[in-house]
């Protein structure tokens, strides 16, 4: 019976090393969101456009990544309308007509047309490196604050930083004393 159970509690840890070992492009799930109630979500119910058949599936354009799609053609001015904005400021590069001396300053010194793709391969093996203990992988434990931490800004100590320059911070808000004394 000894040898038994021993062989079983080898077996179980054994199955459980190797389970820890996933496969390598795997994507680690760093936050374990679940609904507590048994209804749809709504955040994830996408309202689109109803699908319609073609007249010819001959003619139909060859897909193109980042392209319109025939059935939601304009997903980003649908959007701003739907928050009451004026879709027609959006221009068919997907940004607003007011934003194009914002963007000629921000690309001044080039724009590296990779980015998205080097940026998401860091941040898969940033992912891949921080997502979480045996046990919190187990349990479904969320591990994504704890991975970006040191990400993330200190804002009190920046806002601190900019008033020590003698900067103006006209829109930042109070210190957490002064918004308690506030009545």
């Amino acid at each position: 019976m000894r040898s038994v159970s021993g062989t079983l509690g080898i077996a179980l840890v054994t199955a459980l090393a190797l389970g820890g070992c996933g496969a390598k492009d795997k994507q680690p799930e760093l936050m374990h969101l679940r609904s507590t109630t048994s209804g749809p979500d709504e955040f994830g119910i996408l309202p689109t456009k109803p699908l319609a058949m073609p007249d010819s599936l001959t003619e139909l354009p060859q897909p193109t990544p980042g392209g319109t799609s025939l059935t939601d053609p304009t997903p980003e001015a649908d959007a701003i309308a739907a928050l009451g904005g004026n879709p027609e400021r959006v221009t068919a590069k997907g940004s607003t007509a007011g934003d194009g001396g914002l963007l000629s300053h921000a690309d001044r010194f080039g724009v590296d047309g990779q980015i998205r793709d080097q940026l998401a391969a860091e941040d898969l093996d940033w992912r891949r490196k921080h997502d979480g203990r045996l046990l919190e992988r187990l349990f479904n434990i969320n591990v994504y604050l704890k991975a970006y931490r040191p990400m993330s800004l200190d804002q009190q100590a920046e806002l601190d930083r900019w008033r020590k320059l003698g900067l103006r911070t006209p829109a930042a808000p109070p210190s957490g004393s002064a918004q308690d004394s506030l009545p």
